[in-house]
């Protein structure tokens, strides 16, 4: 039996960013940014240009990151000796984030300017380098700022696109700088060590279904499909591409951004929408809670309650489609099966004979009765089961069990891992 781990993603923490505020309105959100960051344990350190001075204060910054905010006229300063500023901040760096990017930030970044400070960090560092452009959507499109952001992503440069909606200038479109959870995930992505998922696609079924009685009641369960997420989110920072089939709930309580996320309500339409996409992925991870059972009528009024009749209601089930048998029997060879098992008792028992049963590769299962490992919750506890019989435990947020169960399917299909 493997070794019991009770850990954290440790290569997420500590990370040391250098955030490059350019001069948009988008620069008020950068407060908000730091703090966000440095909630989610990176080291952060931020440079001012002279423009965005007029829209965010660098003592508020400073207070937020914990470190001196750098400004333009610390470029020429003789204040620090021997260390030279933007040498001595590229090489500090993990990672360069600029956001919000302006048309013109990009624009001078492209044509390789070093008269600024921000302009020479990007020059003197060899870390990843990634641009959040903010702006209005018609300078988003324009033809000479996306000559100016292909000249850099060809040079190795990281962008994120914008999101849509309302923007200073009046406009409802394309342009607004992204969320914090956002810029962070393709923060992690970038800074993952490991991209040996790169060019495979990965489908992650995650969180309950509901199979419904009348128009306002119906049956599931606690699932909130974090565990599916963590799954997902983890194949995604080791390069796949993935699909997310998730039950409802599952988007409300999770970042699903980068995902291919399909939305699906019961049993049946699970089944359907992975069904359809099954051939074309590499990976099957089935993590959702699906309802085994279905009413067999689906009333189309609100069902009354009967004052004063001691009759109970009683509704008659059927059965729904058993997905993880139909995709264990499909499945090619080349395809790998991982599936999850909720048990309340004779865990390592149950989940055998479903692992079995199903023709998985792997099954995950957990004591969902055990403290801190129940549905919602933010951390987990599983036994990983492979076809020889091996067992691993895992222990710790379900963001560290679902990097740990990467690694151990990874690795035993010819793929390194990391740690």
């Amino acid at each position: 039996m493997g070794k019991l781990n009770m850990e954290k993603t440790a290569w997420k923490a500590n990370r040391k960013v250098l955030l490059a505020v350019t001069g948009g309105i988008a620069a008020y959100k950068t407060p908000s940014l730091v703090r966000y960051l440095v909630q989610n344990e990176f080291e952060v350190t931020v440079v001012l240009t002279t423009e965005a001075e007029r829209f965010v204060s660098p003592m508020v910054l400073s207070v937020l990151s914990g470190n001196k905010t750098w400004r333009q006229e610390d470029f020429l300063s003789d204040e620090h000796g021997w260390e030279i500023p933007h040498i001595r901040l590229a090489e500090w760096a993990d990672m360069i984030l600029i956001a919000p990017a302006t048309a013109d930030s990009i624009s001078r970044a492209a044509g390789g300017e070093a008269f600024s400070l921000t302009g020479s960090i990007v020059l003197a560092s060899k870390v990843p380098v990634l641009f959040v452009p903010a702006m209005n959507e018609n300078m988003f499109e324009n033809s000479i700022t996306q000559s100016n952001i292909k000249t850099l992503s060809e040079a190795g440069y990281y962008f994120i696109d914008p999101d849509s909606g309302f923007l200073a200038c009046g406009y409802n479109a394309k342009g607004r700088m992204p969320d914090n959870a956002s810029i962070t995930e393709e923060i992690f992505r970038i800074l993952c060590p490991s991209r040996e998922l790169a060019g495979k696609r990965v489908l992650v079924t995650a969180g309950p279904t509901w199979e419904f009685i009348d128009p306002v009641r119906y049956l599931s369960n606690p699932s909130s499909g974090k565990m599916g997420v963590a799954m997902a989110r983890n194949a995604w920072y080791r390069g796949a591409e993935v699909t997310l089939v998730c039950g409802p709930l599952a988007e409300k309580n999770n970042n699903t951004y980068g995902l291919d996320t399909l939305n699906v309500i019961s049993a049946r339409d699970m089944h359907d929408k992975v069904m359809s996409v099954l051939d074309s992925h590499d990976y099957i991870i089935k993590a959702a809670a699906v309802s085994d059972y279905r009413p067999c009528k689906v009333e189309k009024n609100k069902i009354k309650k009967r004052q004063g009749l001691s009759e109970n209601l009683k509704i008659e089930f059927e059965k729904n489609p058993d997905i993880a048998f139909e995709i264990g029997r499909l499945k090619r060879q080349d395809q790998v099966l991982v599936g999850f098992a909720a048990e309340t008792e004779n865990i390592l028992e149950y989940a055998e004979a479903k692992m079995k049963e199903k023709n998985m590769d792997f099954i995950a299962a957990n004591d969902i009765t055990a403290e801190d490992t129940g549905f919602a919750g933010n951390s987990n506890s599983v036994r990983l089961i492979n076809k020889n019989g091996t067992v691993d435990m895992y222990k710790g947020s379900k963001d560290y069990v679902a990097k740990r169960i990467w690694d151990k399917i990874l690795g035993e299909n010819g793929e390194q891992g990391y740690c």
